[in-house]
Order: structure tokens, then sequence, then C-alpha cells
């Protein structure tokens, strides 16, 4: 990981990212929490209480990590498989869910198997989200949800001031000190992966998820994009 650039080339992101979460996936939930003061708790609470759907639903969590989002859906009453194409993130999970080492781009499952989906704060890591979304499509049932959490920028002048100078200062010094540096640098870079929150809507929306909506939390640090597959 030393002299890892904060944006890897777009031939090398994948390997980059998966060394990276390697890296830091003993610390990465005390991190999460520290980082975000607790909120992401209730943000994920939020990403499961948004997918409305029966108890006992099978929802698949992409990029699930240590499984802190595979949790909250389990305390929801859902049957829940996680799947992540980092090893180090999986050995370090703390979850009953069934979790399976795949890549979120080509999963391993019929179409049309889940009746639902969630992935936290790893939109930004993907390096196709057209074809991401192609495959949520294809993995997601009609009339299925989805609900996609990640980081955004305040839209208010002052918030949106404030935030960057924490996210881009405070939370590589932070992270650096507790857990990996370069990592940490890279996290909150990776943001420019992003597109425009309209444009990643109608992605959405194209890929078969017609009503897809963004809700704002934490101040509009966070986003959550949800919705019904058609």
């Amino acid at each position: 990981m030393a002299g890892l650039s904060p944006l890897p080339r777009a031939d090398q992101k994948a390997t980059r990212v998966r060394a990276m979460f390697d890296a830091i996936a003993p610390r990465y939930e005390l991190l999460n929490h520290l980082l975000t003061f607790g909120m992401d708790a209730g943000w994920r609470r939020r990403t499961v209480a948004a997918l409305a759907l029966p108890r006992g639903s099978l929802v698949y969590d992409l990029a699930c990590g240590t499984g802190d989002l595979c949790r909250a859906l389990e305390v929801a009453g859902y049957r829940v498989v996680g799947f992540d194409f980092s090893a180090g993130m999986l050995a370090a999970a703390r979850t009953g869910a069934q979790l399976v080492n795949a890549d979120i781009l080509d999963l391993p499952v019929p179409d049309g198997e889940a009746d639902g989906a969630t992935c936290g704060f790893a939109l930004r890591n993907v390096v196709d989200l057209p074809r991401f979304f192609a495959e949520l499509a294809r993995v997601v049932r009609r009339g299925g949800r989805v609900g996609l959490l990640e980081v955004t920028e305040p839209e208010a002048r002052l918030p949106r001031a404030l935030h960057h100078v924490y996210f881009h200062r405070m939370v590589p010094l932070v992270g650096g000190l507790l857990s990996d540096r370069e990592a940490y640098r890279y996290l909150p870079a990776s943001t420019a992966y992003l597109p425009p929150p309209e444009r990643l809507l109608q992605m959405l929306r194209d890929a078969g998820f017609p009503d897809a909506e963004r809700r704002l939390l934490g101040l509009g640090a966070a986003q959550l994009i949800v919705g019904t597959r058609a």
C-alpha cells in the first residue's frame, strides 16, 4: 500500500481498492463510527427501513465489507447474503449472514432471485457504475427495492466548506493515525468518481428503477438513493 496515489488510474482501480480494503479491514468499522461521530449507524438503519420489504425477504448487501449493514438487515428480519471482493473485509466481518467473495459487477446468482439489495459507501469504488446498476436490475426481482448509501457534499455554502475541511483534511489525519494514511487519503478523494446527483439518479432509472429518488442525510453529508425494480 505504500505510495498509493489518492486516485489510482482506471486500469488500476479495482486492484488497488481491493488491496486497500484488505489492509484497513481490522479497524474499518471503528474508523467509520469515529469519523462520522456515530451517525453512520443511523444512516444504515434509514437505508434498511427504506427497503420497506416484508420480514423474511431475501436481501443482498453488495460490497458488504465487515458486515455493518448486513447486521442491520438481520435485525430488521431479512434473510441476508453479503458479497465483497475483499477477502480481508470478509475475514473481519461480524455477521450471521452468508458471505460470498465475489465481484459485485458479476454476481454468482440467478436472475431476479433477490427481493432487495443494499450497498453502503461503495458506489465511488465501483469501476463501472452503469454495469453495476444493470447487475442490480438483473438480480433484483420486479417490485423489489434497492437502497444505496453513499457520501456526498452539503449543498449550502458554509456547511459545504466546513465539510470539505473535515472530510479532506481531518479524515486523512485521523485515519492515518489509527489505520492506513494512504487509504484514508483515497477515501475522501474518491468522491471525485461520483457523477453529479441527477446523473447518478438517471443512470439508476435507465437501468430499470424508474422511480429512483435521492434523500439527504446527516445535514447533507450522506445520500440515500432508493428505487423499485420495474
